[in-house]
């Protein structure tokens, strides 16, 4: 154990990707861990598994390139000993320059690992309220947090909790699909060619907007209807929205030629691995809230998925956050409780990566204020500064919650960027933004003894 320790423990609550990495950060500093996790008594409206850290949506945790904005944080995150990381290290399935998992596999690894770590005691129990103690609460239950537990956290911050939907996409058994009337590419021929592309001609591509605007949807029952996210708004909301926007979208076809004719399709729907087996393929970009007895209708017209068989069928789940601005401070600690921290989707960060993010910086605070030593904010010119700046500084009239992007850190001066090299490109703005950030968080650790 640390020879600082006070005797206090973590109490973490939701098992999810920001918990676990929560869970981890705070143990490997020698602090005592209880991890409350609710499932598999109860069940959310979109895990499958009591597992630790299911991944619930997409299997992929986005790019891997330091030039795009979860490359950049990913980085970021294993110089900062992401543990989420290093385990899905592990359970990688081919997707080009995406970095995407085995979703089942990587839950059963997570759960493995914390379980054997001896300071880490999980408790699979649904908590109602929030624990009346002095020790520690990382509360980490996400955007599915119980309506119970809602309520608590509601009467402890004063405030509402805010909400939007969210979807996932479908999963379809590979055996049932017809890959003669496919091609295997990734995007402009970017890593190994990882994705099953179906392609559509100019008539294939208007009747599947067709059949997608016109479907029966589920009706959602709560009186605000219309809250979607926007960076995963469902397929058919997408095609509604002009005729074209699909094949601008998820379905654009640019970069991926068909090797087999050498022409561009007029739109592509790509499949990506679900599972190290290829067992399962996911469909790209098909978040829907289309009945099953409709999606089924009409994505079994898609070429190659006649005989379909769907593991699982897309579907829409309500998603809870907090007004961030209101209730926390840089160090997700919140600012009326300040034994309590807030992590994950919940504290109004959205996305897998940026959920590890705030579950691992959450996890390292809480620790260090556990064992009485100094905390250091972290740099607002590093991407998981930025993104806690945001959660802890954005206007809370119109809060919405988050994923990275480069536009969230700070600008630099165009004479810092060009070195005599001409004109500023985007492009040569990220790398500067991105080597600068990847600099400043070297120099964090070092400064913050992480």
């Amino acid at each position: 154990m640390n020879e600082h320790e006070t005797g206090k423990k973590v109490i973490i609550i939701g098992g999810g990707l920001a918990g676990v990495e929560a869970a981890y950060q705070v143990s490997k500093r020698g602090v005592a861990v209880d991890l409350y996790e609710m499932r598999p008594d109860t069940m959310t409206g979109a895990h499958t598994t009591g597992f630790l850290g299911e991944l619930v949506c997409s299997n992929s945790l986005g790019s891997t390139q330091v030039t795009s904005a979860s490359g950049l944080l990913k980085e970021e995150l294993k110089l900062l000993n992401s543990f989420f990381l290093r385990i899905a290290e592990k359970y990688r399935v081919p997707a080009g320059s995406s970095f995407s998992v085995d979703r089942i596999k990587l839950a059963e690894a997570i759960s493995a690992e914390i379980e054997a770590i001896p300071n880490i005691k999980i408790i699979k129990q649904e908590l109602k309220d929030i624990p009346n103690t002095d020790d520690l609460v990382i509360i980490a239950t996400g955007p599915l947090t119980s309506s119970d537990f809602a309520k608590s956290i509601t009467n402890i911050t004063m405030r509402k909790n805010l909400f939007f939907y969210d979807a996932t996409s479908p999963i379809i058994h590979a055996e049932s699909i017809d890959f003669t009337k496919t091609y295997m590419a990734s995007r402009y021929e970017k890593g190994e060619a990882d994705f099953v592309n179906i392609p559509l001609d100019e008539q294939q591509y208007n009747e599947f907007v067709h059949e997608l605007v016109t479907a029966e949807r589920v009706e959602m029952k709560d009186i605000e209807k219309d809250i979607l996210f926007d960076a995963c708004l469902p397929i058919e909301e997408i095609a509604r929205s002009g005729e074209k926007s699909l094949s601008f979208g998820p379905l654009k076809p640019v970069g991926l030629i068909d090797p087999r004719n050498g022409k561009m399709p007029h739109a592509v729907i790509q499949l990506r691995q679900d599972d190290l087996n290829k067992n399962f393929y996911q469909m790209v970009g098909f978040q829907t809230r289309l009945k099953w007895g409709e999606q089924k209708r009409i994505f079994t017209k898609l070429p190659g998925l006649e005989k379909a068989e769907f593991e699982r069928f897309g579907r829409m789940h309500r998603n809870s956050y907090l007004n961030g601005p209101l209730i926390i401070n840089k160090f997700y600690q919140c600012k009326l409780k300040s034994n309590l921290y807030f992590a994950g989707q919940i504290c109004g960060v959205e996305g897998y990566v940026e959920s590890i993010s705030s579950g691992l910086a959450a996890g390292i605070f809480a620790a260090k204020a556990a064992l009485n030593e100094a905390r250091y904010n972290l740099p607002e010119i590093t991407a998981t500064g930025a993104l806690i700046h945001y959660v802890s500084q954005a206007g809370w009239e119109n809060f919405r919650p988050t994923k990275f992007s480069f536009g969230l850190l700070p600008d630099i001066p165009a004479a810092q960027m060009t070195s005599g090299r001409g004109k500023v490109s985007k492009h040569m703005k990220k790398e500067t933004k991105a080597a600068l950030a990847l600099e400043t968080l070297k120099a964090w650790t070092a400064k913050a003894g992480i």
